[in-house]
């Protein structure tokens, strides 16, 4: 198109900006910029929103920031691109900041803006603020096509900062619900440790014809893993894969190497370590490590060991365990030539910090 002579628009760039997006070629993206600017568009607010998407789901949230603030007439699509791009990116605390100013700049938030926020507000675990945006959701409700959209992150927000009493409550009140808003609570309940109550609202989806997808199984069986119901977790699994043909990502296998480690059922864990289709990683490992530290397994958490080296050679975590291992077998040998090993590479126990040992 540009060799072509024919000058981009403000329908064009954003578009553009999406596909940068999908590959996260940033120094096209800073190409694309300065073509804005060039033709007067980078205050654009749909131009504008784009290039902050952009900024912060390459991790640049300075430059995001740069591209917001250089912007004094910017409009609501700019505030929920940073909104969201910070929520999104972790930042939490500053995406709730930021919707802050928001509010105070005269602006009134809509539904896109309610659920970064509420996602935010669930990252940091704080009811308080959660009841207050709910105040927020419900007084952008005039967007009937989204009122879905809002509920379900209420029931994720509320499931975050453990109420599920209340998570059931806007579920409960819901006039329509989606996989979304079944997901939400089950995965709600999971996180908690309310094993029942997941697996009955898992029940209770499946009889009301809605159907379950991959993230509704990650809930599914992290209720398992909590409950500790091995068979309940190889029949969830299996449902997952014949039933609904879903295929198992990393969360599924991770809640099954979890769920079949902690009943020692060491071998299991580890056939479905090797059968997996893709390699397993630091989460996956070190389920099976807590595994083998709990039951004493020394050539099975050797084997992980290694794994864990490959992948982490810095952590020291590996080392540790492994120590824990062979002293519970009474291998004191063994255990001063591991200690030798991390006073030789000078590693020391870092105070109040563990290997991850659990997926959930």
């Amino acid at each position: 198109m540009s060799r072509a002579g024919v000058m981009p628009d403000s329908y064009t760039l954003p578009i553009v900006l999406k596909a940068l997006c999908r590959v996260f070629d940033m120094g096209l993206a800073r190409q694309v910029h300065s073509v804005a600017i060039k033709h007067g568009l980078e205050a654009n607010e749909f131009c504008e929103s784009g290039f902050i998407s952009l900024c912060c789901k390459a991790g640049e949230f300075k430059n995001a920031r740069k591209v917001f603030e250089q912007n004094c007439e910017r409009k609501l699509g700019s505030w929920n691109a940073i909104i969201g791009g910070l929520s999104q990116g972790g930042r939490a605390k500053e995406a709730i900041t930021m919707f802050t100013e928001l509010k105070k700049s005269g602006i009134e938030p809509d539904d896109v803006t309610t659920v970064s926020v509420t996602s935010a507000c669930g990252s940091l675990g704080d009811l308080n603020l959660a009841l207050q945006l709910h105040k927020c959701v419900f007084q952008a409700r005039s967007f009937e096509k989204s009122d879905i959209l809002m509920l379900n992150s209420l029931i994720d927000m509320y499931g975050k900062c453990g109420r599920m009493d209340l998570a059931h409550r806007v579920f409960s009140r819901m006039e329509q619900r989606n996989v979304s808003s079944w997901t939400s609570l089950i995965v709600g309940y999971a996180m908690h440790g309310h094993v029942n109550d997941a697996l009955e609202c898992f029940h209770q989806m499946r009889e009301v014809g809605v159907r379950p997808n991959h993230v509704t199984f990650v809930g599914v069986l992290s209720a398992c893993v909590h409950g500790g119901t091995v068979q309940a977790g190889k029949y969830y699994f299996n449902m997952m894969k014949n039933e609904y043909g879903i295929k198992p990502q990393l969360p599924h296998y991770g809640c099954m190497v979890d769920l079949l480690g902690r009943a020692g059922l060491l071998e299991e864990a580890r056939e479905m370590v090797e059968d997996m289709p893709m390699k397993a990683n630091v989460v996956i490992w070190g389920c099976l490590m807590g595994a083998c530290e709990k039951y004493g397994h020394v050539e099975m958490g050797e084997w992980v060991a290694k794994h864990l080296h490959e992948l982490e050679p810095w952590n020291d975590g590996v080392f540790v365990v492994l120590s824990n291992i062979y002293a519970t077998n009474g291998l004191w040998e063994e255990v001063e030539r591991v200690r030798g090993i991390m006073k030789e590479r000078r590693l020391a126990k870092v105070p109040a910090y563990s290997l991850a040992t659990s997926s959930t």
